[in-house]
């Protein structure tokens, strides 16, 4: 099935975003730290930003926007459609050098995701989703992993989710894995490279958006941490934290606190 419009229109705004960071990547690019220990942003994140912007904009000017690296407003809630955008998710892994890092950039139409992209230009990943089409890597189909114990299964979450305070009980046995970006998380749950990932603090919608549909269009299942679906779009663009996974999603709800 061809593409729609619009996900051709966010591929290609991927590989535009790719250009310009990879030409920073590297090379030392200025670097300051947010507010209220937001965490660092570069140059690269910022001339990103504004490219996208500028050029999604254009394409599509009834549409919202919302996006890590600009300033947010009450203008975007009364659009029925908007793009929800990370410029460079996993900004500290781009400062230190390493590959993971993605531009993570989705269309919310009345507070559903409905096209989701997920690039990683150091390593040509370049994953895709549309709603009730399915997603894919570079043109191959995406799936989730299958039910199996929860102590067999391979989670994507940071050391600190794992503090016993977020579990019922314990937290369950199984291994953990971690990379910096959480929109190359969830992507790799959708492609079967693991079985689930959790964030279990406040969780910024562009953080996730375009990832949450590659999961669920990989036949995975997304929820916030109480098992309740994301919906986007918010007053605060904030989400109860994320669990996204295969058949090992129902394990891990009812085994937080």
């Amino acid at each position: 099935m061809p593409n729609s419009p619009d996900l051709d229109l966010l591929i290609q705004a991927a590989r535009t975003s790719g250009e310009i960071a990879t030409g920073y990547f590297n090379a030392t690019p200025e670097v300051w730290e947010k507010s209220g220990g937001q965490g660092p942003v570069t140059e690269a994140d910022l001339h990103v930003n504004r490219q996208l912007e500028a050029d999604l904009q254009a394409a599509r000017p009834d549409y919202g926007w919302l996006s890590e690296e600009t300033e947010d407003g009450d203008a975007r809630q009364a659009t029925d459609r908007l793009f929800v955008v990370d410029p460079i998710d996993g900004t500290r892994s781009f400062i230190q050098g390493s590959e993971d890092w993605a531009h993570s950039l989705a269309i919310v139409e009345n507070g559903i995701v409905t096209v989701g992209v997920v690039y990683l230009p150091m390593r040509d990943l370049m994953y895709t989703a549309q709603l009730g089409q399915g997603a894919q890597c570079n043109g191959v189909p995406l799936s989730t992993t299958k039910d199996k114990p929860i102590e067999a299964a391979t989670v994507l979450t940071a050391k600190p989710n794992m503090d016993p305070k977020f579990w019922a009980d314990e937290a369950p046995p199984f291994q953990r894995v971690f990379r910096s970006s959480l929109a190359y998380r969830l992507a790799l749950v959708a492609q079967g490279q693991f079985d689930a990932m959790l964030t279990l603090r406040p969780t910024w919608e562009w953080d996730v958006a375009a990832g949450s549909l590659l999961v669920t269009e990989a036949g995975g299942t997304v929820s916030d941490q109480a098992g309740k679906l994301p919906g986007f779009n918010n007053a605060h663009p904030q989400l109860h934290g994320m669990v996204a996974a295969g058949g090992v999603h129902h394990q891990i709800i009812a085994a937080l606190a």
